[in-house]
């Protein structure tokens, strides 16, 4: 009811069109470009960053707490997931998947409040949960991040962004988690990727646990 309440005195409107309704009404979803710039052929973006109607969004989403964002970018993500899925079980045995947020710092996860990539994976899961259409679970305290890191959007060079997510995963309890891990097909999530660095030392550290295969999906590029 507050809820209901709250819609009728403060709308909800399409971050693009203005239109009432929802953040990204179908339309506009639909118009928005799809990421064109190169990545690792492991790593699958959804949408262009440069599109400002998604630098938006995810701002709004990271930064000022607009949560019900992850369920729209959980939606998309979820049928990019299907089709890769429908190729990737049949040809290499991608199944039985754990689904991995990366991980915040817990400094930084104390000054957001919140992990933008765990809403997401939530969101993920609930809708699997209706669909039944993956095999698919949610870990999402295996991955952690002991170090602080300097944003790494905030730096240009792609060997410094590099040198600064070095080191910066680890596995909790490691031993009973790589057991977990062991022979285990995993999906990655995030927001943004920009130079994969951060998405490759996550495999990195992932790979060297026993994971088996690792993919990622990420909501713009």
């Amino acid at each position: 009811m507050l809820k209901s309440i709250l819609n009728m005195i403060f709308p909800v409107k399409c971050l693009s069109c203005g239109k009432n309704g929802k953040e990204f009404c179908v339309k506009c979803l639909s118009d928005i470009p799809a990421a064109e710039r190169e990545t690792s052929k492991w790593i699958f973006p959804l949408y262009d960053y440069r599109h400002p109607a998604i630098k938006k969004a995810l701002w709004l989403f990271k930064y000022k707490g607009k949560k019900r964002l992850a369920g729209i970018f959980a939606e998309i993500i979820y049928g990019k997931i299907l089709e890769e899925l429908s190729d990737l079980s049949v040809m290499e045995n991608f199944r039985n998947v754990i689904l991995i947020p990366i991980p915040l710092s817990p400094k930084r996860l104390r000054e957001r409040g919140y992990n933008q990539a765990e809403l997401i994976c939530k969101e993920l899961i609930k809708i699997n949960d209706l669909r039944r259409s993956a095999d698919m679970k949610l870990e999402n305290n295996i991955l952690i991040k002991p170090k602080e890191t300097e944003h790494q959007a905030r730096i240009e060079n792609r060997t410094e962004r590099l040198k600064n997510i070095v080191g910066s995963f680890t596995v909790k309890n490691y031993e009973q988690n790589a057991e977990l891990l062991k022979n285990r097909n995993i999906i990655l999530v995030d927001d943004i990727t920009t130079t994969g660095a951060t998405l490759n030392e996550a495999r990195k550290t992932l790979k060297q646990a026993g994971a088996r295969k690792i993919i990622a999906f990420t909501v713009a590029h």
